[in-house]
Parts: structure tokens; sequence; C-alpha cells
């Protein structure tokens, strides 16, 4: 079976009105069209949890991959690089099955009822550019996209080594250290708005090979805020209301709604409410429209990254996974309950630059 044609979806793109609660499903057909069921008076409600655990697994995607060492490109230098980050989904979840749109189908070239076999890995490839502006600071932009999807995703970086620029004495033992933060989020779809802040800590040590070559492991944590808020979603995209109603207009004074003995008060007179009137049609499917419980999350992670410079060219790796479990990263108890029992992701970072 197929859904009616979705304009230019992508296998990954959400598919946001699938996600109904279990008690509520019998209110849509799986093409999207309201069901019988539906049509008699079971209203389609919004799965919170299940789009509270979606937005937990697209934040982690495009969250700051502070893909960097502590030491900042120095007053004057930029560094400019491709960057590609490989993301862990938990795909078996049905969520993610519902959640997204799927294939198409090669005959008909219609679109998916479900995903029946989401990707594993989301991958973000992305354009950085890194500028220092001496005493430590740097700032970064960046912008990438997600294949299989419509989604673009951009942000920027603020960061500070706190114990750059000593190399001799105490102070050129040391590790370098650094703070920083950013912001990423996203355009490409209507049917959700993404926005991930993070802080971040790093401490590493650039080790000298021979004249012209260093390599620098570093060490970080990342503490993780995930804002996702719903669009407006139509439960029923395959019906339209208008049509399903017979739509004659507006429950006002010179068009009443005569089929509705529940529109007369005690004495008799027509109580004109501006709702939908219907000849010989349903409104039940204006009631199909909804938009799900804000998703605040938090996340902790660590960062383990190796960087290799040749004179100008560098090549670098990251590896990201969580300090603790989804759930008990949470402050709140509802969170806490979405998230229980889903799993920890990963991601791997790969990058290739050139320092200026």
């Amino acid at each position: 079976m197929c859904a009616p044609d979705v304009a230019h979806a992508e296998p990954m793109d959400p598919a946001m009105e699938r996600l109904v609660t279990e008690d509520t499903k019998g209110c849509r057909t799986d093409s999207g069209e309201i069901s019988t069921a539906g049509a008699a008076g079971l209203t389609c409600r919004a799965d919170n949890a299940a789009f509270k655990r979606l937005m937990n697994q697209w934040g982690w995607v495009i969250a700051p991959s502070a893909m960097h060492s502590a030491r900042t490109t120095g007053f004057g230098g930029f560094n400019l690089s491709l960057e590609m980050g490989i993301h862990d989904i938990d795909e078996s979840k049905s969520y993610w099955k519902e959640g997204t749109q799927g294939p198409r189908d090669p005959s008909s070239d219609k679109a998916s009822i479900r995903n029946s076999s989401p990707d594993s890995t989301l991958n973000l490839y992305s354009v950085k550019i890194r500028k220092g502006f001496g005493f430590g600071l740097e700032l970064t932009g960046q912008v990438g996209f997600i294949p299989q999807t419509s989604i673009i995703s951009g942000g920027a970086d603020v960061r500070m080594s706190l114990l750059e620029g000593f190399r001799t004495g105490v102070g050129g033992i040391l590790p370098d250290f650094a703070v920083g933060g950013g912001v990423r989020t996203i355009t490409g779809t209507p049917q959700f708005q993404l926005t991930v802040a993070a802080l971040d800590m790093q401490i590493s040590k650039p080790l000298p090979i021979a004249d012209s070559q260093v390599l620098t492991p570093w060490v970080g944590y990342q503490y993780v805020w995930i804002f996702g808020d719903s669009g407006l979603i139509d439960t029923t995209p395959a019906t339209d209301p208008i049509g399903f109603c017979n739509y004659a207009g507006p429950n006002v004074p010179g068009n009443p709604d005569v089929g509705n003995p529940s529109k007369v008060d005690g004495q008799g007179q027509h109580i004109y409410d501006g709702q939908p009137v219907c000849r010989g049609g349903s409104a039940q499917d204006f009631n199909n429209n909804v938009v799900f419980d804000k998703a605040r999350l938090k996340r902790q992670r660590l960062m383990f990254g190796l960087n290799y410079r040749y004179e100008m060219v560098t090549v670098g790796g990251e590896f990201i996974t969580d300090l603790v479990d989804p759930a008990d990263a949470q402050s709140d108890d509802a969170s806490k309950a979405a998230l229980k029992g889903e799993d920890r992701q990963w991601s791997v970072i790969i990058d290739l630059g050139a320092m200026f």
C-alpha cells in the first residue's frame, strides 16, 4: 500500500502525522485518510512520548561536534575544513519507522505508508570555518546537510583557550584547556523546529613530530540542551476536511447550522458559534490537527579526538558517546519516563581541512 504523494519527500524526512497514540490509531487509515471510526467520532491524539524520543535522537545528530583540540588557530589564523559526522540512531524503534517517510514505491512512485527499514545511521556533511582573535578566543561557523532528508543544519560556536600561549616553564608542560559553547538549528521541514545548544570543555596536548608535523590528542565533556517544537500536523493528510464536511461556511446569522439541535437555547433562539456548517458531511476531520508537546531534553557526552597536522593540512577524527543513559540525563520526571529504556548513542566525526 502507498500513501498519497508527498512533494520532494526523502526517505528519512519526518512523517509526524503517523505518530498518534495507540488508543486512537483507528482514527486514520494507513494511507493517511480519516477512517470509519474517525468519521464516527474517534479523534487522533498526538503521541507526545514518541515525539520526545524522536527529538532526543535528532538532537544528538545535529548537536555541535566540538571537532577540535583545546588550542585555537591563534591570532589572525583560521581553519577551513570539511566534516563528515556518522551518527547512530535506534532504527529498530517504532518512532523511527512510523516517524519517517520511507522510500517511494518503485512501481507507482507513491510515498510509503511506513518506513520499514530506516537507516541505522544519519550522516551530517558540513563546511566549517574557525577564526582566531587572539587571547585564546575563537569563533566558528558551520553549515551542513543530512543526506536522505531535506534538512539543512547551521550554527556557530565560541570558545576560549585558557592556557594557550605558554611554550616554556610550567605553562609549557601543562596541557591546553578550553571551554566553549555552540548552537545548531535546522531548516528544511515544516513538521518540527529543532535547536540544540551545548557547553563543552576540552583538554589537549600537541605532540610535535619532526619540524612540520604535529599530533594532537584530546578528550572533552559536553552538556547538551535539546529544544524540539512541533509544527501544526494534519494526522489525516489524505482527507480534505472541507470536502469531507461538504463545508457550507461558518455558523453565523444567515447561515445557521439547522442540522444540529444543540445549537438552540432554552428559548428557541439559534446560537451562532462560528463553527463549520456541514451539508450532508461531518466536521470530524477538522479535529485531526495536532501540535505535539514541547520537547526539552538534555544529554551528557564524552568526546575523544585525534588531530594530525602536516604544515597547513589537517586531518582529524573524533568519537562521541553518552556519559549516562538518556533518561538519566533528564531533570524532569516526564522526560525521564519518556526516555526510559532508550539506548545510548555514538558518533564518529572525520575532518579534513587547511590551517592558514
